[in-house]
């Protein structure tokens, strides 16, 4: 294993890493930086928590400070160099976090126009000149169409969460973004998985990337903990209340399927005595912010969630996922856990598990590499 020493970046970037005590990469960093920084199109499939972020971060921002201090400097205004599209609003406020760690020292300006924010605002954020643009697909659209951004000068556009950014909702959006850059682009890909259609998709578009999988993609990692506890004539909430008495050290995340399940199970829960919060679609982005931050912060321990929640958020304090529903789709499954036992942490999972789930159950099976509890309730 490399240490970021080895890699060829430059000295302001090594002087941040050392500052916050990142000494060595994880898989997927040790093996995308050098191929991203020698210019190659990367396709990276990465279980969840191994660090995709900082992969295509550190290249990005070697490239663009390199380009500056050989006199390239942005010249054009509302015009970056590089756009990091993601789905959602709140993982395109955690990119962005994570490349403003290390733009002080590099002096790289990074903006954001994200949904769930005014449009004004999204218009003021991109005014002047800058280096970084990172984006939802819907809000980026929109501001193509109007005029008001220029992607001509993108020499890297990234796809966070490729699977989600390439699927029918989105893909009209994803084509339209690529159509806006330059035909001679280097494209980064990340996603902890990716789906037959999706990867059928991606082998047509980007025919020249360099396809990554990491040891543990498409797998549980070693240090989650699974527990399935059956659900008797789908009874599901005394099994829960059962569990909440079994309290954990760090905060639980609990998915439901729909947003309706979500509202009516926050119900129950606040009626019987639990402080909770929900994160889903259709809610303010302003209290869904709000209910995150909380539970990020210890606030509350509870957050209900449905698959919104399962994708790119890195979030310190979750130490327990409990599907109330199981997903239909392994991928969502391994998106979901992936919110606990991140980066080399313990954590665990306990599903929920009615008749209907046993097939589901048993493609889990063959994901495991611990060792299954099996428990019965009361």
């Amino acid at each position: 294993m490399s240490l970021f020493t080895d890699f060829n970046l430059l000295p302001s970037l090594q002087a941040s890493l050392a500052e916050k005590g990142l000494t060595t990469p994880t898989e997927i960093q040790d093996r995308a930086i050098p191929l991203l920084l020698e210019e190659h199109s990367v396709i990276g499939i990465s279980e969840t928590g191994s660090g995709k972020t900082l992969a295509y971060a550190l290249p990005i921002l070697h490239s663009l400070k390199s380009m500056e201090m050989r006199d390239r400097r942005i010249t054009i205004e509302s015009a970056p160099r590089a756009c990091v599209v993601v789905p959602t609003r709140e993982l395109g406020e955690q990119v962005t976090r994570v490349f403003k760690l290390f733009t002080h020292t590099t002096r790289l300006r990074v903006r954001s126009i994200l949904g769930g924010s005014t449009l004004d605002l999204a218009k003021r954020n991109i005014q002047g000149q800058f280096e970084i643009l990172v984006a939802t697909p819907g809000r980026l659209v929109k501001l193509l169409d109007r005029g008001l951004i220029h992607l001509s000068d993108v020499r890297t556009l990234v796809f966070d969460e490729v699977d989600q950014m390439l699927d029918p909702g989105f893909l009209p959006g994803a084509n339209q973004i690529i159509g806006a850059c330059p035909e001679v682009l280097q494209m980064a890909l990340f996603s902890a998985t990716i789906n037959p259609a999706v990867q059928s998709l991606i082998h047509q578009r980007f025919k020249n990337a360099e396809v990554i999988r990491s040891e543990g993609s498409h797998h549980l990692v070693p240090t989650l903990t699974t527990q399935n506890l059956p659900v008797i004539n789908g009874k599901r909430y005394p099994i829960l209340e059962s569990l909440l008495t079994q309290k954990r050290a760090n905060g639980t995340l609990i998915f439901t399927n729909t947003r309706e399940q979500c509202d009516k199970l926050a119900q129950e829960l606040s009626k019987n005595g639990h402080s909770c919060v929900i994160y889903r679609g259709e809610m303010d982005p302003t209290e869904r912010r709000k209910n995150l931050k909380d539970f990020r912060e210890g606030k509350v321990n509870l957050l209900l969630a449905t698959d919104l929640a399962s994708r790119g958020l890195d979030i310190e304090l979750v130490g327990r996922v409990i599907n109330y529903h199981l997903p239909q789709q392994i991928e969502n499954y391994i998106h979901r856990v992936g919110r606990t036992a991140r980066a080399g942490r313990q954590g665990l999972v306990i599903n929920l598990v009615t008749e209907r789930d046993q097939e589901f159950i048993k493609k889990l099976a063959t994901m495991t590499q611990k060792p299954e509890k099996r428990i019965r309730t009361p």
